[in-house]
């Protein structure tokens, strides 16, 4: 990755990304397809909103640790 890699801009993108599948435009088909098709648009959604939300850390000089807390919100 070398110098050139920021971990704050792949987590934007990651942001990015989420907010572009709640966006996203059901395509024009039915039955099992689109069902597949909805189930997918969720879970990137977790996938890159989980990724979005991370807290970013270096250790042991080059190991990138994502920290994503599960916990339950108090709202």
């Amino acid at each position: 990755m070398g110098n050139s890699f920021n971990a704050e801009e792949m987590i934007a993108r990651f942001r990015e990304r989420a907010a572009a599948v709640r966006k996203r435009n059901l395509p024009p088909v039915g039955g099992d397809e689109r069902q597949m098709f909805i189930r997918q648009a969720e879970e990137d959604f977790t996938d890159f909103s989980m990724i979005g939300d991370a807290a970013v850390s270096w250790e042991d000089g080059g190991v990138l640790v994502l920290r994503v807390d599960l916990r339950p919100s108090a709202e």
